[in-house]
């Protein structure tokens, strides 16, 4: 039968899929084997290379610290690493974040600390995590906890709003805490609490589309703001040299650049399961995703008002096989596929296909234009020299679907570039990067209805940031053709850091009787990192934007909209927040 299934597929492809299929077949039941076994054994098998060395990425000189490995973390606290990875002797695969230090911990990032003070006070506000707890015995290791703040205390003032409320700000909460238990589990949990009074670009998306970009559902705060909270947490296990498995809650990136059109970090947390295999030395690494996503549709035609709604569920999975021909050279093979979501009752009814776990071999069954969503794509990275990297993508969806008002045109394409040390200066990033998403990609073309199996969750975008948070407009549902510039300067001196980048923006609509948009943006922060076991730092900085509202219907004059939001905060950049649309 499944000889059958790849007629279409030429001799030498068929060998390779079959191969593909043969070793995930393996190493599921291997899985299941080793992972009982090393749960018997967690506590009394010692393994000295457990400690932080290897979970947490990179050692420091006496004091051990690094960034959370689960979130794709903050873009800018992650350049540091990524100078790291794109020198032309490593190998990592970098285009899939959270990277799993278990297959790249030989290689270390430096880190702006070299020597901490032994004095125990300043170790504790500069240097090290708040709470640290590990076994007694320092030649065993058994066991490793570290527990720190999350924060994001932020105040400022949007010199052109237009109500009157101008003052405006952020209070996060919350806690982030990781550990080990031996050699070969990881664990991870965050949580925050927030409460928010957002520009008024922020505010209107958060309105339209019922969620604060990338953070969930909110409720009232005050008369205009926002209550919302979010929480992440996952086990990581090396069930045996080759095989990774992750289960969890929270969120997954593929791509080396700054948006990703296949997978982003974009949207909210979701369930999930990962299971990551290396081979070949190192040169092949596959991943597959199980997760369970939410589109904001009640799951029962009957809604109780005296209980919490039930959202209606979809299943999803992502392949990814990403090889190294050299170490120069990485190019990277993707599939996603959107269930059919589940029914009055919110069951899910899946087959199994969906559990495939052979990259595209599921696309001669459904194609791109079947109710069971699939969006497909690659991508390449290319290290020019130690310092210079080129990168693109492309994606595929929709083609030629004509089950819509209009026949859909779904495809993208990016391309970009990191330069590192930038003209002989230390610690200096410059990058440019270009997306182009035609119209249909992500969400198909239905005016006054959502599409159960977009490829959304918490009614954002999976992939390109733009597509989807401005969809949602008077009640039309519509895929956008949107084209967009981005430029990024970053530079470190010891603890002190300056940021920049700036977007443009032009997003046009699919029909005549709907109006474009634009917008460019300016974000510039400049700050001192005080802690960066933690990345706490304090910051001032500005976002600067004006909105183009291209609708004839609008007097000239009014369809500018700008923000020029200044304020301060001591936070913690531990994750992405995209208010860049």
């Amino acid at each position: 039968m499944v000889i059958l299934r790849f007629k279409m597929y030429d001799l030498r492809f068929k060998k390779f899929t079959l191969l593909l299929f043969f070793i995930s077949l393996f190493s599921f039941q291997k899985i299941s084997a080793q992972v009982i076994n090393d749960t018997a054994q967690i506590i009394t098998k010692l393994d000295d290379e457990c400690q932080m060395r290897d979970l947490e990425f990179y050692p420091y000189t006496e004091i051990y610290s690094a960034p959370f490995y689960n979130l794709p973390a903050d873009y800018f606290f992650l350049i540091s690493t990524q100078k790291e990875l794109a020198a032309r002797d490593n190998s990592i695969h970098s285009s899939i974040q959270p990277y799993i230090p278990f297959f790249s911990y030989k290689y270390s990032i430096n880190s702006i600390i070299h020597n901490a003070k032994r004095n125990e006070v300043i170790n504790s506000l500069f240097y090290e995590d708040v709470l640290r707890v590990k076994s007694k015995d320092e030649d065993e290791k058994r066991f490793y906890l570290r527990l720190d703040p999350l924060l994001n205390l932020e105040f400022g003032r949007d010199r052109e709003s237009t109500t009157p409320q101008q003052n405006l700000y952020t209070n996060t909460r919350g806690f982030i805490g990781s550990g080990s238990v031996g050699s070969k589990v990881y664990f991870e949990t965050m949580f925050a609490e927030n409460q928010s009074l957002f520009p008024d670009y922020i505010a209107t998306a958060a309105k339209n589309s019922s969620v604060v970009p990338g953070q969930g559902r909110w409720k009232d705060y005050k008369k205009t703001g926002f209550d919302y909270a979010f929480s992440s947490g996952f086990v990581s296990v090396q069930a045996f040299k080759n095989v990774n498995v992750q289960v969890g809650h929270g969120k997954q990136k593929i791509g080396n650049g700054y948006r990703s059109l296949l997978l982003s970090d974009n949207s909210f947390n979701y369930p999930y399961a990962r299971i990551t295999q290396q081979w070949f030395k190192g040169r092949l690494q596959y991943t597959n995703i199980y997760a369970v996503l939410m589109n904001l549709t009640s799951a029962s035609a009957i809604i109780n008002p005296n209980v919490e709604r039930l959202w209606q569920k979809k299943a999803a999975s992502f392949q990814y096989l990403s090889v190294n021909p050299t170490k120069w050279l990485n190019i990277g093979f993707f599939q996603g596929l959107i269930w059919q979501p589940a029914d009055e009752r919110n069951k899910q009814h899946l087959s199994w296909q969906y559990f495939n776990p052979v990259i595209y071999t599921n696309l001669p069954e459904y194609g791109l234009n079947n109710r069971n969503n699939i969006l497909i794509g690659a991508d390449l990275k290319i290290k020019l020299t130690n310092k210079f990297n080129v990168y693109g993508q492309v994606m595929l969806d929709n083609l030629k679907d004509t089950r819509y008002l209009i026949p859909s045109n779904g495809y993208g394409g990016q391309a970009g570039f990191n330069y590192f040390d930038a003209f002989g200066i230390k610690n200096l990033f410059l990058q440019m990067e270009y997306n182009e998403v035609h119209q249909s990609s992500v969400i198909p073309i239905a005016p006054n209805q959502p599409i159960p199996e977009a490829y959304t969750h918490y009614g954002q975008s999976l992939a390109y940031t733009n597509t989807t948070l401005l969809y949602k407009n008077s009640l039309q549902w519509f895929g956008y053709y949107t084209q967009e510039i981005i430029f990024i300067a970053a530079y470190k001196w010891k603890r002190f850091f300056v940021n920049a980048k700036y977007n443009y923006i032009n997003i046009d609509p699919p029909l005549a009787a709907s109006f474009g948009y634009g917008a460019s943006i300016i974000n510039t922060k400049i700050g001192y990192t005080i802690n960066p076991a933690y990345n706490l730092n304090i910051a001032l900085g500005m976002n600067y934007r004006t909105g183009y509202n291209r609708n004839p219907a609008i007097p000239q004059s009014l369809q500018a909209e700008k923000t020029n939001y200044i304020y301060i905060a001591l936070r913690t950049n531990l994750y992405n927040l995209y208010y860049d649309f």
